[in-house]
């Protein structure tokens, strides 16, 4: 493993989720592209795109989602 400590778990969340969010929105996107043979380059230029653009969202609506989650539920 990395050893990335613990305190930065937050982090490595939004980095994986984001980037599998924008891979498989990008994929849903680029699929008419399947039968030209496209696909796959313009699948990773979106990928790419999204991904650099929704990781500071991720990273930052994070803490502000999770309190607001907190706020509607209750305790069982």
């Amino acid at each position: 493993m990395l050893g990335i400590p613990r305190r930065y778990s937050h982090f490595v969340y939004g980095f994986i989720q984001s980037g599998l969010t924008c891979a498989i929105a990008a994929a849903i996107a680029s699929f008419p592209l399947v039968g030209s043979g496209h696909f796959v380059m313009h699948w990773l230029q979106a990928w790419l795109f999204a991904w650099i653009l929704m990781l500071p969202v991720v990273l930052f609506a994070a803490p502000v989602i999770r309190r607001l989650a907190h706020a509607v539920t209750r305790e069982e």
